[in-house]
């Protein structure tokens, strides 16, 4: 049974090219992760925050490096992207910014991200996803991008707003965290700049 309708982005979309580096103007640099950030990650998830509003601890830095390999071969497999966010004069790692559950197809994303506890009340994560997201609309052609996060993480609501994703409403008790169930905002993009029907 033939679609109705053509692929928003074709299959090859992303791994056609190798990941690009993606300098924001403002001082940072998203670039595809390396083996020698291992170390930098391990000591970023030993942070409580990250424990809080994230679901995977890191327990050596030989387990992240095993993440960061999975983390570049999701460009050429097309389901996600990752890069670190760096300081564009160290090249220090501050935190990290991706596109997840990506669909080419249907043209949507989600985008992620962290920060290191050094980097936080910087605006590093509002800076670095919008400069992803400029790149995933304009540069690539994605129609649609969601950003989720936990009701009670206050901070990561206000780094949605600044990075103009929409709050669309509620995923009632969707995710779960050590801590229990949480509901979870929804936060979107469209291509097209359209604001949701009030």
């Amino acid at each position: 049974m033939p679609f109705l309708t053509q692929p928003v982005l074709p299959a090859g979309t992303l791994s056609r090219t190798p990941q690009p580096v993606l300098p924001t103007r403002d001082g940072l640099v998203l670039r595809p992760w390396r083996d020698d950030d291992a170390p930098a990650v391990h000591a970023a998830f030993q942070d409580p925050l990250i424990h809080q509003w994230h679901i995977r601890a890191a327990d050596s830095v030989e387990e992240v490096a095993g993440w960061i390999e999975e983390w570049r071969a999701a460009w050429s497999e097309e389901h996600g992207a990752q890069w670190a966010v760096t300081d564009a004069g160290t090249d220090v790692p501050l935190g990290r910014v991706a596109l997840r559950d990506v669909r080419l197809g249907d043209g949507v994303a989600e985008i992620a991200y962290w920060t290191t506890a050094a980097a936080r009340g910087r605006g590093v994560a509002a800076r670095a996803t919008s400069a992803l997201a400029h790149w995933a609309f304009e540069e690539i052609g994605f129609h649609r991008l969601e950003l989720t996060h936990a009701v009670a993480n206050r901070a990561s609501c206000r780094v949605a707003a600044k990075a103009g994703f929409e709050l669309e409403g509620t995923k009632r008790s969707a995710l779960l965290h050590p801590d229990g169930w949480h509901d979870m905002h929804l936060h979107a993009r469209v291509r097209d700049g359209r604001r949701p029907a009030r």
